[in-house]
């Protein structure tokens, strides 16, 4: 269903703080966690950069939840390339693109919101499987759900910022772009574009950018004026939601706030960071493993050949190769005293996050 980018122009109060946050994907506690961590309050404007909903355990409860949230604050919502299948799916009866909803439904299960709907609404999965049925369900039971996410625009513009889920080609004209294009527009800052406005983005996880340390850290390109936002929530096992932080519609002095909701803890003991790593990221997670071993195996990566040890946990297979999760062997810089986010533990070391950045530390850790 190929529709034009719907533009919304506004023009942002001086003084007020602005809030963004993109990808949060159904993930309410990272949402809230986020917002709390910020002191979020009426005097703040949120904006909402995409991908509300899907993929995370609470799509429909964090739904509401904005929803509520837009009739008490100031919150601009962005539609990404995830927020549009609840409402085309109800209005897409077309038997050729019955495969992909269903294909949709069966990998996410109840990570997607429709079968959350369904749920809700009294259907079970099985019943859900009935389209038609699913579908007039889903028409009956949430029509203000349905008109709050047909209402978002494609992009919010203002005299200094363009905010977009995806990306686009460029700054004029941006009624005419189509609009899927702009809410799915992978590798966006691979595409060599430069803006007058500040372009802000989500979509394309930023840890995808670097081959060699995973940041979640948002990516502030100041020569091309594109700001990349998705820190990885509900996609990466180390993920984290970001707000980027603008003090007011005039005001580039950004900052920025995350939350990624792992348990803490303090460093004991010095590191010094690696000197060579590798970060193996989704579209190039192939993996041979070389050496089984009990919590870690040593594996190349297929495409630099690299060799590392990844978590057994990380290991999966699927169509005949075996791929990884997100995996590193940066080993973090780290003082004794940092506070960091523990992400898994080994006998040999603990894969930790210091300011957003994943990796390993082999040093002593105690509760925070």
């Amino acid at each position: 269903m190929h529709q034009k980018a719907v533009v919304r122009r506004v023009s942002f109060p001086a003084g007020r703080r602005i809030l963004v946050i993109s990808d949060v994907h159904g993930h309410l506690a990272f949402l809230q966690g986020v917002l709390k961590k910020a002191n979020f309050s009426k005097n703040d404007i949120l904006i909402l950069l995409g991908d509300l909903i899907e993929k995370g355990p609470d799509s429909l409860a964090t739904l509401r939840y904005v929803m509520a949230l837009s009739k008490t604050h100031t919150v601009f919502n962005i539609a990404g390339n995830c927020d549009n299948l609840v409402w085309q799916f109800t209005e897409d009866t077309a038997p050729k693109h019955e495969s992909v909803y269903r294909h949709f439904l069966r990998h996410w299960g109840e990570r997607s919101i429709l079968l959350q709907m369904a749920r809700a609404a009294g259907m079970s999965p099985t019943e859900a499987e009935d389209f038609p049925a699913l579908r007039a369900l889903i028409v009956s039971q949430y029509a203000d759900e349905l008109s709050f996410l047909r209402e978002m625009p494609t992009i919010l513009l203002s005299d200094k910022f363009l905010f977009v889920h995806g990306g686009v080609p460029r700054e004029d004209h941006l009624e005419e772009l189509d609009a899927w294009h702009c809410m799915k527009y992978d590798n966006f800052r691979g595409q060599g574009h430069v803006f007058r406005r500040w372009c802000i983005v989500g979509h394309w996880p930023v840890t995808l950018y670097n081959r060699e340390i995973p940041s979640a850290n948002p990516i502030v390109d100041r020569d091309a004026h594109i700001i990349s936002i998705d820190g990885g929530c509900v996609l990466k096992l180390d993920g984290q939601l970001n707000a980027l932080v603008i003090p007011d519609g005039q005001n580039e002095d950004f900052s920025v706030i995350a939350y990624d909701g792992l348990p803490t803890a303090v460093a004991l003991d010095a590191q010094q960071a690696s000197e060579h790593s590798i970060n193996i990221r989704w579209g190039e997670h192939n993996v041979t493993v070389l050496e089984q071993g009990d919590e870690v195996s040593l594996c190349r990566h297929d495409a630099s050949g690299y060799q590392l040890k990844i978590l057994n946990s990380y290991l999966y297979r699927m169509d005949g190769t075996v791929k990884c999760e997100d995996s590193t062997d940066y080993r973090l810089p780290i003082e004794p005293g940092d506070i960091v986010s523990v992400v898994a533990h080994t006998s040999r070391a603990t894969l930790i996050k210091k300011g957003g950045v994943t990796g390993w530390y082999f040093g002593r850790l105690s509760e925070h």
